[in-house]
């Protein structure tokens, strides 16, 4: 990490390019007309940067763990985000999700892979996190994929959607508090072990709020076999 640029990676943005020539897009960040992503709401991103949690990358005050982190580690290794769930980078990820803005995930598996470059991690595979069957119809895509697919093409790795299953339906994660989050997620999904065992796992959402889907998933993994399973999202909630 880095490596050499797959020919599939080559294609799959040509295919975009494409896409964005025939139909000129509008930002997802402001609407503003001429591309996807603007360089002024590129401007106002705010990335997320340390002090943060050394596991969950939680913004910390210090240096160390955070005190939930500190009173229990979660099942992953580590989790880090590229900005905050604020402003443009939340309108777009709104658009993405609701809204059908589907060329997004392309958009923003760009910084998610410069701060996998940063840091430095191996990985065998690439898991997005899955939906449950009923919001998958309803919506007619997993914004996850968007983003995980073209982030695997990148770095020459598999993109196991099948890695991981939702076993149960949850209610959404808005407006619970941590516990009842935890307890919503819990054992909500299976790792498959023929596709997942003895693999260094990179899981992948869109937004990390309190970790509990993401700490679910990776006990799921760990279940199955993998031997280790680290997070990566595009934004962090505060």
């Amino acid at each position: 990490m880095p490596e050499p640029v797959r020919p599939a990676y080559h294609l799959y943005r040509w295919l975009w390019g494409s896409l964005d020539y025939l139909f000129p897009p509008d930002c997802g960040g402001c609407g503003r007309s001429g591309s996807l992503w603007c360089e002024t709401c590129k401007a106002k991103v705010r990335k997320i940067v340390p002090p943060i949690c050394d596991i969950c990358g939680q913004p910390w005050d210090f240096p160390g763990l955070c005190f939930r982190c500190e009173n229990k580690k979660p099942h992953f290794s580590m989790l880090r985000s590229w900005a905050y769930y604020a402003g443009p980078v939340r309108e777009a990820i709104q658009r993405m999700k609701y809204k059908r803005d589907i060329s997004l995930g392309f958009v923003f598996s760009k910084p998610l892979y410069d701060l996998l470059v940063r840091l430095n991690w191996q990985v065998d595979a690439v898991i997005p996190v899955p939906l449950g069957v009923a919001r998958l119809q309803e919506r007619g895509y997993n914004q996850a994929v968007l983003i995980a697919q073209p982030l695997a093409l990148r770095i020459g790795k598999p993109c196991l959607s099948k890695g991981l299953i939702r076993v149960r339906e949850t209610r959404s994660q808005v407006g619970l508090s941590y516990f009842q989050r935890l307890e919503n997620v819990s054992a909500a999904f299976k790792g498959m072990e023929k596709f997942i065992s003895g693999l260094q796992v990179l899981l992948i959402d869109d937004v990390a709020t309190s970790s509990a889907t993401l700490n679910a998933c990776a006990l799921a993994l760990l279940k199955a076999g993998s031997s280790e399973v680290r997070c990566l999202t595009l934004a962090r909630a505060s």
